[in-house]
């Protein structure tokens, strides 16, 4: 079952549950991926599952940031609700890679590319998103890749 069969089934649960949170979010999810397709119509395509994955992954990292501010503003409730979205993304999303398996990533992607110093590090960081696309977080990979690059 292909990733928007299994969003189209879990939203038809959730509706048949009643559960009001869990609809609301699955609804969002595909409409961000309808809007992706509009954009791709244009050259014959539709959204694949590594592009909804990248989608996804925006979402969570955008609902951390609403969270995070709504806590800094002591508006607990509303960022409880952001914390709840997060969960029902993530249910879609790969798992996430652990700190050992994000080091090991990132050497493995080092050796494949024969990055050598900063200025591959594009490279390096390409292979890691065509990998590991939603079970990484790129923000905090890429000051990892930047040390290892100059230590080598």
């Amino acid at each position: 079952m292909d990733l928007r069969e299994r969003l189209n089934a879990r939203l038809k649960d959730a509706m048949r549950e009643k559960d009001t949170r869990r609809v609301g979010t699955l609804r969002l999810i595909n409409a961000a991926l309808k809007d992706q397709d509009i954009a791709l119509r244009a050259d014959g395509r539709t959204v694949g599952d590594a592009e909804a994955t990248a989608t996804m992954a925006k979402m969570v990292k955008q609902r951390q940031e609403s969270a995070r501010a709504y806590e800094e503003a002591g508006r607990l409730e509303l960022a409880e609700a952001e914390l709840e979205e997060i969960g029902i993304i993530e249910d879609f999303l790969p798992k996430r890679l652990s700190d050992e398996e994000v080091a090991a990533a990132v050497n493995t992607a080092i050796a494949e590319t024969g990055a050598s110093s900063v200025r591959d590090m594009g490279k390096v960081m390409g292979v890691l998103k065509g990998k590991y696309t939603g079970q990484i977080d790129f923000g905090a990979v890429g000051p990892m890749v930047k040390d290892r690059l100059n230590q080598g």
